[in-house]
């Protein structure tokens, strides 16, 4: 059954869960990874979004998939709330088509925020023209089965990031970072104060001088 950890029940819930989205969407995940001083937050780098303009960001549905089984995804669509992102692990064998066209839409239906998932997708072209945000380990055109069992809401490891439900999921094209729930407030602190520096040092770098320089690395 599905878990617990986030179920916004009312306005205000939902307008605060809103708010985060819309800061932490305003920054990058090489931003937002830096910011969390965690390498551990970055989702492995071979999953990438189908089409390269996709970006997600929001609350996370954790989903433990068995191998070659995706009937547990199917019931995560129907378990998460709009804005939510689909977070799944597929017990390490990535060599199968867990999602396709026919979930995109399912998932468009319920306004999702998106998927990841440490595992292949097909109907990558089906899905890429939806503009569903899909970030997964490749294509595969390989069918699953319909057994059953997993879990929904409930801790995952995927590569060397520990998911909560509930942990907030940013993606863009160079990957996805994992932004702890109750870490979210000072890493937007840390990643704005990181984007004005970068940008105090292009300045100086436009004025000529060196990146040795602006770091202190001069001999």
């Amino acid at each position: 059954m599905p878990g617990n950890a986030r179920k916004p029940t009312d306005m205000k819930r939902t307008r605060g869960v809103n708010s985060v989205m819309r800061r932490l969407a305003r920054f990058s995940t090489a931003t937002l990874v830096e910011s969390l001083r965690d390498y551990s937050a970055a989702l492995p780098s071979a999953i990438k979004p189908v089409a390269s303009r996709m970006k997600l960001c929001g609350p996370a549905v954790t989903v433990s998939s068995p191998p070659g089984d995706n009937l547990m995804l199917h019931r995560a669509i129907y378990a998460a709330q709009p804005g939510d992102i689909l977070v799944i692990e597929v017990s390490g064998q990535h060599e199968f088509g867990y999602w396709g066209d026919v979930m995109t839409q399912a998932a468009r239906v319920r306004k999702l925020g998106g998927m990841v998932i440490d595992g292949c997708i097909r109907d990558a072209a089906e899905i890429a023209r939806s503009g569903f945000p899909i970030f997964a380990r490749g294509i595969c055109i390989r069918g699953t089965g319909k057994r059953g069992g997993g879990a929904i809401n409930h801790p995952i490891v995927i590569g060397d990031s520990s998911l909560q439900p509930g942990d907030f999921v940013i993606g863009d094209r160079d990957g996805v970072v994992v932004v702890p729930f109750g870490m979210i407030e000072d890493v937007i602190s840390k990643a704005a104060a990181r984007v004005k520096h970068e940008l105090e040092m292009k300045k100086a770098l436009a004025k000529g001088r060196s990146t040795l320089e602006i770091h202190g690395w001069s001999a």
